[in-house]
């Protein structure tokens, strides 16, 4: 019977806390959530972006190298002559996560405290998204690529500028993902703190 009530008394004790908490919460948003600060929920949208940015292009850098870096091991076991001309694949792919982070600190940059608007952190969320998410799909294109073509260049060298110019159509996504994800993010910094 103790413990009971040992717990429903620091049950009731949390939910004052919880309460006290977030009214204070709630009367620092309405003071700082005037005409000349913007919106109190922008900047999420615009940390998002920085992150999706970051951490999309990241798993697409991951997979392609991972991936081709098997075709790389399982290849060099019969040719290890071949290894450093086929470490192509896996450098490729680790250059999507550069990508990320480009855009990711230019977002988050562009994050302000007060004056940040919806816009903007629309803005920034797709510039993220645009460039994170063609990082993927390009790192995992890269990755595919790089595996088939590095067995397939050990049995038949004339395929080595076949595999080469796949990877680089591959790598063309991720970079239109950047322009555009570089274009949408100086349009949310273009318009400032005006609404």
């Amino acid at each position: 019977m103790m413990i009971l009530s040992d717990k429903i008394s620091s049950g009731i004790l949390l939910a004052l806390l919880l309460l006290i908490s977030t009214s204070g919460t709630k009367g620092a948003l309405a003071q700082t959530n005037d005409d000349s600060s913007g919106d109190a929920v922008a900047p999420f949208f615009g940390f998002m972006g920085a992150a999706s940015a970051l951490v999309f292009a990241n798993i697409g850098a991951a997979y392609g190298t991972a991936k081709s870096g098997v075709g790389i091991a399982s290849m060099g076991v019969m040719r290890p002559e071949l290894v450093m001309k086929s470490v192509i694949a896996p450098v490729m792919a680790g250059v999507l996560g550069i990508y990320g982070l480009i855009i990711a600190v230019i977002i988050s940059t562009n994050i302000t405290p007060t004056g940040y608007t919806l816009f903007q952190g629309y803005a920034h969320l797709s510039s993220g998204l645009a460039c994170g998410l063609s990082g993927l799909a390009a790192g995992m294109a890269i990755g595919i690529i790089g595996d088939a073509g590095v067995r397939a260049n050990a049995q038949q060298p004339k395929l080595f500028v076949g595999m080469v110019l796949m990877l680089i159509f591959c790598e063309a996504l991720a970079l239109y993902g950047l322009i555009i994800g570089i274009i949408l993010s100086t349009a949310g910094a273009a318009t400032g703190g005006a609404a």
